[in-house]
């Protein structure tokens, strides 16, 4: 097997020339629109179908459309899923009620992240969890590992599950006439299951990875093509285009949304990485004690957003460093934003460089570029 890493817009994909890389079911669509394909998360992935900027902007403005198919689908149920899932989440699962979603971490029991992920429960005793592709087989093995005391039902579903993101401002009005449910009235993460273009049990959720607003949609995975060219052609009235995982990349940065394996991983705390808001160590979950400790005493390092003042592009990995040249941190994600027209990025930084405002320095090419600690997130669209 031939292994290369290559930077394409900001995510470093892994190319692997191997017959085992997955395909989801939209693959030939992709394929016939000229898309760009690329393996990522053991898929082979659309990265973009025009330009980055073009769909980036078509999101934020109008309506696009991703295949996120490959993230992983686990059915949690019986009378104990209640009790398993407040163990293993970061969140209040109590929170929950049927009809609304959940965003969520699993703690890894020594203050790193197995993963980052959505819970949606669908009734009183049954939850779907919604995971990152990459870390399916890890995510499935730990959730089976910590069930062993609680006996809830467990169901991966991943490899029969189809998922689409319609995002944007114009998203939920291009979509009305495939749905009787009244989108206009589903409040931020919610969901709710009905028919779609024709087809019976999709659910769909007012959840999304851009802060433009739309949905997401789940459904069987033979229905694919035809869900996503009914999609088509009701939105070509709204200038509707597909998008692929680099504008993704670029849409969540500017709302400094954290990707797992680059702002989160195993070794990273939720308190460190702004996620203070998922993290309820009040519920017992894993990792509680230490949890409360770092609520109280503050980590060494925080995640936050970096603004350029001069020009260049920062990237991930690129080191941070004060105006006497002192490293103090590092990047893990950064771009050029679309809209700012500026670089951007997401870096852990000393504690006490990380005021809204300070002015800090990235190393790009040996040069240090001057720039600012902003809010995030960078952008309120």
């Amino acid at each position: 097997m031939l292994i290369s890493i290559r930077f394409v817009y900001g995510i470093n994909v892994i190319f692997l020339q191997s017959q085992l890389m997955k395909k989801t079911a939209l693959f030939n669509v992709h394929h016939s629109l000229g898309a760009k394909m690329a393996p990522f998360g053991g898929f082979e992935m659309p990265i973009q179908y025009s330009s980055v900027t073009k769909e980036h902007l078509a999101v934020r403005n109008s309506v696009g459309v991703f295949d996120v198919s490959h993230m992983g689908e686990f059915l949690v149920e019986g009378e104990n899923a209640f009790t398993l899932l407040q163990y293993v989440c970061s969140n209040d699962i109590s929170k929950l009620k049927p009809g609304k979603a959940q965003y969520n971490c699993f703690p890894n029991g020594e203050g790193g992240i197995v993963d980052d992920l959505i819970v949606y429960q669908l009734h009183d005793t049954r939850y779907l969890l919604v995971v990152n592709a990459s870390n399916i087989e890890k995510d499935w093995a730990w959730l089976q590992k910590q069930n062993g005391s609680f006996n809830a039902s467990l169901t991966n579903q991943s490899d029969t599950t189809a998922l689409l993101a319609i995002q944007g401002p114009k998203a939920l009005e291009a979509l009305q006439p495939l749905t009787d449910i009244d989108l206009a009235t589903l409040p931020f993460y919610a969901h709710q299951t009905g028919t779609f273009a024709g087809h019976p049990e999709v659910l769909i959720a007012t959840t999304g990875y851009t802060g433009s607003g739309g949905v997401e949609i789940y459904f069987k995975a033979q229905h694919a093509e035809d869900i996503w060219n009914k999609i088509f052609a009701i939105g070509e009235a709204f200038q509707i285009v597909p998008v692929g995982l680099a504008a993704r990349d670029t849409l969540r940065l500017e709302m400094g949304y954290c990707l797992y394996g680059h702002e989160i991983n195993n070794m990273t705390s939720p308190i460190a990485a702004g996620l203070g808001w998922i993290t309820k160590p009040a519920t017992n979950c894993i990792d509680a004690e230490r949890y409360i400790r770092e609520q109280q005493e503050g980590t060494s390092q925080k995640l936050v957003g970096i603004r350029l003042e001069d020009r260049g592009i920062p990237r991930a990995d690129y080191v941070v460093v004060d105006e006497q040249d002192h490293p103090i941190g590092k990047l893990t994600s950064g771009t050029q934003s679309p809209i700012l027209k500026k670089g951007i990025g997401l870096a852990y930084i000393d504690r006490k460089f990380t005021a809204v405002g300070t002015t800090i320095f990235v190393k790009i090419r040996d040069k240090n570029c001057a720039a600012k600690i902003v809010s995030l997130p960078f952008i309120k669209p």
